[in-house]
């Protein structure tokens, strides 16, 4: 049998010295790899991207490790890369990529959180237990077996409730149950989302997570841990309410226009599930809302924003999101500014499954007063899928202006200048006779 190479070294022939050197690790399909390698380049730092594949980023723009991410051999390889040329810091890019992030880190003596910590922010399972064990504010939820009697398993479940798949993100098969024939058809559901998903281990795969449905007012905190302590970034409202029965991110605003009392509350309710999480270092992005009984964590993640929104951290900071997460990792914090206005994003949303034909009115989107720039994802041609099952946005639309007020009606009045046209999806279906 021939020997398989676990590795493959890429030459990088436009390096050069540099003070330090940054080891960021990203899966091959990461949209966050090369603003951080941009970030780090302004910065002087030098960057040795781990990642899988043949066809990746790295081989032109920076040095590469191709690597099995998953294999338990990666640890070794990446410590290896490191007794060549040490590292001053370690960034792992997605959810997929954090438990090996800590384990290199710690093993280097860098800032990191415990692989346990980081294992239980990557899974929802995990997270809730963790922060249920530790007092915090979560819905009520019960892990099921999709495998087993489901609803023998949900018999005592309130409703209404979510379903939510454990180690997806961006809404992603997460759907609403107002009765026990809407739990039941979610599971089936969400059952073939993860089943379809490459990054879904096996428990994933027959599990989910079933929880309260917390109604209210929802706001998203991305934050900085340094040994334990949280540095706020941003707080950003989400003005449409997310009721269901999927639950498909809109419009961002910042800076936050709930009460400075209100905020407090939402940095001390994030720094005590960071606490029962066992997180102590490194980006925080955390979703909570605002119940009766006071803010209710829905997630907390060890990793940063996703999408292009880590753009509106310039906005808010003075400096990008990637800027903050390299400088926090090799030790160098920068200083972070007080915005002066405020700053939106629109993840436009994709409310219609087919074949995207065309995007109407996008020029009268620009030209709306306080817009800054409209970035379509998707091209003409490609499929488009909604949630529960669909993964991506149509696009992403910023604007900025003096106040928050501004600058939801500026991107909602661009928003309703677009015009998506969709066309049907054709499968083409061989009927020819079987000739086995």
């Amino acid at each position: 049998m021939p020997v398989v190479r676990p590795a493959e070294v890429v030459a990088n022939h436009h390096s050069r010295k540099a003070r330090t050197r940054l080891l960021l690790i990203a899966p091959p399909n990461s949209y966050r790899t090369v603003a951080y390698l941009e970030s780090a380049r302004l910065q002087g730092v030098d960057v040795l991207v781990a990642s899988e594949g043949k066809h990746s980023l790295v081989g032109d723009i920076a040095a590469g490790l191709h690597v099995d991410l998953s294999a338990p051999a990666a640890l070794d390889i990446l410590l290896e890369a490191a007794r060549d040329r040490p590292f001053s810091g370690v960034v792992a890019t997605d959810d997929t990529t954090v438990e090996l992030g800590s384990r290199i880190a710690k093993a280097l003596a860098l800032p990191h959180n415990e692989p346990q910590a980081a294992r239980n922010s990557r899974y929802k399972d995990l997270s809730r237990q963790a922060l249920a064990a530790a007092g915090a504010p979560v819905p009520e939820f019960r892990v099921v077996n999709l495998r087993g009697d489901v609803a023998r398993q949900c018999a005592c479940i309130s409703y209404p409730c979510v379903v939510k798949p454990l180690s997806l993100s961006a809404s992603r098969g997460v759907i609403r149950a107002d009765n026990p024939d809407e739990l039941l058809s979610a599971c089936v559901r969400v059952k073939s989302i993860v089943d379809s998903d490459i990054t879904s281990d096996v428990w994933s795969r027959s599990h989910v997570l079933v929880e309260d449905y917390v109604s209210g007012p929802e706001v998203a905190l991305e934050g900085l841990l340094q040994q334990g302590e949280l540095e706020v970034l941003a707080i950003f409202d989400k003005p449409d309410p997310l009721q269901g029965p999927y639950f498909e991110e809109t419009y961002y605003v910042t800076p936050s226009r709930h009460s400075t009392e209100l905020q407090q509350q939402i940095k001390a309710t994030v720094m005590a599930a960071c606490a029962g999480l066992g997180l102590r270092e490194g980006p925080v992005h955390a979703e909570v809302r605002l119940a009766e009984r006071g803010w209710v964590i829905i997630e907390v993640a060890s990793r940063t924003i996703g999408g292009e929104c880590a753009r509106l951290l310039s906005f808010g900071t003075g400096s990008s999101l990637e800027a903050l997460v390299i400088a926090h990792a090799i030790g160098q914090p920068l200083a972070i500014r007080p915005p002066a206005g405020a700053a939106g994003v629109l993840m436009i949303p994709i409310k219609e499954a087919g074949i995207l034909r065309r995007i109407e009115g996008i020029t009268a989107a620009r030209a709306v007063p306080f817009i800054d720039d409209i970035l379509i994802s998707i091209r003409d041609g490609y499929e488009l899928v909604p949630l529960p099952e669909g993964s991506s946005y149509l696009g992403f639309m910023f604007a900025s202006a003096a106040t928050p007020e501004q600058v939801e009606t500026a991107l909602r009045t661009a928003h309703g200048h677009l015009n998506v046209v969709v066309g049907p999806l054709l499968k083409i279906e061989d009927r020819r006779p079987n000739q086995a």
